[in-house]
């Protein structure tokens, strides 16, 4: 994985690849996006050997201590002899496997263009619709579609849509790049008090999709690759979160 996403080239915010080392044999791979309880014990119980995500268990670079919460996780991984690793921001920017990506893909894009420089590394996408573009309410209507919930719309941009600037999860610092690149729309995941105001005066379409519902994508597909790269059973577990 770490060959496939090449995690030392971005300063992240988290350590990305094997977090927590379990069984030496892998056979059985499942994929989610956050650390969590309820993750690993579904895990568990699918018998996965080693757990992907895209959300870890640790994050900074300081010590910290082990509370209840963060014992139980542990003991969870420890129990079941399960690997876990985490992919970050690598699976935010992948052109292939990531995020940003599969969602262009997914709208149609016929061409991407690299966008949301993260310490000299984009993180997104500015994806040209095919054609002559799509009406706005298509476009939201087909979010709606790929992420299987309702997007927080700020109606603001063209009736056509011909650009849409793409950066999943919490990214609402980049509205005023998508803004200042001359995209017709902006979508990520969550959105900010302040997202309304800037799209307004930016005449941009703010599309807040949900945190969880866009990173859903690239965690999912990079199980999917593990299982057809190496023969593994593969299976991605969701637990839908509305934000």
């Amino acid at each position: 994985m770490s060959r496939l996403l090449e995690p030392g080239r971005f300063d992240d915010y988290c350590p990305n690849g094997l977090q927590v080392p379990g069984r030496s044999e892998v056979t059985r791979v499942a994929t989610g996006v956050s650390a969590s309880i309820e993750l690993f014990e579904r895990a568990a119980a699918w018998r996965a050997d080693l757990l992907v995500v895209h959300h870890g268990l640790f994050w900074g670079s300081a010590p910290r201590a082990i509370d209840q919460r963060m014992k139980r996780r542990l003991e969870l991984l420890f129990d079941a002899d399960m690997s876990l690793a985490a992919y970050h921001l690598p699976l935010d920017a992948h052109p292939e496997v990531g995020n940003n990506a599969l969602i262009a893909r997914a709208l149609g894009a016929a061409a991407l263009e690299p966008f949301a420089l993260h310490e000299g590394q984009p993180m997104g996408f500015i994806a040209k619709l095919p054609g002559e573009g799509m009406h706005a309410s298509a476009l939201h209507a087909r979010v709606a579609e790929i992420t299987s919930r309702s997007p927080l719309v700020f109606d603001a941009g063209p009736d056509v849509v011909r650009s849409v600037a793409i950066v999943s999860g919490a990214a609402n610092g980049y509205l005023p790049d998508a803004i200042d690149a001359g995209a017709d729309a902006f979508l990520t995941g969550e959105p900010a008090e302040r997202v309304m105001s800037e799209a307004r005066e930016g005449a941009i379409h703010y599309i807040a999709a949900g945190h969880y519902a866009t990173e859903t994508f690239g965690v999912r597909r990079l199980g999917e690759h593990l299982g057809e790269r190496f023969g593994l059973n593969h299976a991605f577990i969701d637990i839908p979160n509305p934000i």
